[in-house]
């Protein structure tokens, strides 16, 4: 009969499987998958690590160890990913929310607003997390997906914001009625040359309606320009996450739908992030 491992035992072999599949942090997403397959926090694995696991805990922690071999996120595995210090269920009909774009949201929250629209809102992390930390506001999240308003929907309740937000399926503003002093979208901006440099996790698990505009990257933001204008309240504001190179082109098409103080905003690595434009 082969003795049972110990949690230790299992992480170092499931680390070297990982590490073999090419993954990025094999030692990390071995512990956090533990000590998923155990349900416990993941600051507790230290404390199992001397243990035997459970014919079940190990039978768990296979299965998800093959699955992250094969690159399937950690995220779609574990069912969720930390926005802003909040958790959001997440899966692969909606992008995973990403530190970068807290970078928006720290940009937006810079002025006051009370009636936020977040074009493609996927998850609705960016929406909920600006009602969350701004507690007099209410807002409008669209998705072309139906799955992605089903899972917007979903996060909209798990922090109790379903008095305050509203989820509609929509292809940008077509079923959009009403003015709003804010609108955010982090919209697909990978170009089609672009698609083969991600990872596997992006590339093969992720939406690719979310990831790219099957051209040069910029689709998304000329529908947006065009009609914004309708939408957006005198002294109103729209802020865009934007892809590293792309901060310049984006800021024009705004200023050419006649928007003022088009600006482009860096990350926390200092690479361009968002852009900020204005209405009259």
């Amino acid at each position: 009969m082969i003795a049972a491992l110990t949690a230790a035992q299992a992480m170092v072999a499931a680390t070297a499987r990982l590490r073999a599949a090419g993954v990025d942090d094999p030692a990390r997403d071995a512990r956090v998958l533990l000590a998923h397959a155990a349900r416990i926090e993941a600051s507790r694995v230290t404390l199992i690590a001397p243990e035997e696991l459970s014919p079940e805990i190990a039978e768990r922690y296979d299965q998800l160890i093959s699955l992250r071999a094969i690159r399937v996120p950690v995220s779609h595995l574990l069912g969720e990913r930390e926005f802003y210090g909040r958790r959001f269920r997440v899966s692969r009909d909606v992008l995973d929310p990403r530190p970068e774009t807290e970078t928006l949201v720290e940009a937006a929250l810079s002025e006051p607003f009370d009636h936020v629209l977040d074009l493609g809102t996927g998850s609705g992390c960016i929406l909920i997390t600006l009602l969350a930390e701004r507690t007099s506001a209410s807002g409008l999240g669209a998705d072309l997906s139906e799955a992605a308003c089903l899972q917007a929907s979903a996060n909209a309740v798990q922090h109790q914001m379903q008095g305050r937000v509203e989820i509609v399926r929509s292809d940008w503003f077509e079923n959009i009625e009403g003015m709003f002093d804010l609108i955010v979208s982090n919209p697909p901006y990978i170009s089609l040359a672009e698609m083969q440099d991600l990872s596997p996790e992006v590339r093969e698990h992720e939406p690719r309606m979310a990831l790219t505009d099957e051209g040069d990257g910029l689709g998304a933001y000329r529908h947006i320009a065009a009609s914004v204008p309708d939408f957006l309240m005198p002294g109103g504001r729209i802020l865009v996450e934007i892809g590293p190179k792309q901060g310049q082109s984006v800021a024009a098409l705004f200023q050419a739908a006649g928007l003022i103080d088009a600006r482009v905003i860096p990350d926390l690595d200092g690479r361009d992030r968002v852009v900020v434009a204005r209405m009259p």
